[in-house]
């Protein structure tokens, strides 16, 4: 049975994910970054120069919610910092956030249905 070799770009998306996750909730020490904070995905381009980030921020505050990704967004140059000394590559890759509401999408859907089925 031959095993399928992750290709590069492929692990060093999961290696930035991972990294990232730890950046911005334990190393940042922003106080206005709160909430449940994810990194849902990473995707790096094919030069592997620029990686897209997407971010999910579960907060019931519409405004902290947006003050914690400006400022996420704000401290990307820390952020690459530290993703340098984390991530063993070559070139650290520009970072593009990308504020990812698909929690709460599927929370408003979860409660649509249970309305639907009578609050089961």
């Amino acid at each position: 049975m031959k095993v399928k070799r992750q290709n590069r770009p492929e692990r060093l998306e999961a290696e930035i994910q991972k990294a990232m996750h730890e950046i911005i909730t334990e190393r940042l020490k922003n106080p206005l970054i709160t909430g449940l904070i994810t990194v849902s995905r990473v995707e790096a381009s094919r030069d592997l120069t620029h990686a897209k980030v997407y971010i999910s921020i579960y907060d019931k505050d519409a405004e902290r919610k947006k003050t914690c990704f400006s400022e996420i967004v704000a401290s990307t140059g820390k952020i690459r910092h530290n993703l340098g000394c984390m991530v063993n590559t070559r070139v650290v890759p520009e970072l593009d956030f990308v504020l990812d509401d698909s929690m709460e999408y599927s929370d408003r859907i979860n409660k649509l249905f249970k309305e639907i089925n009578g609050g089961e």
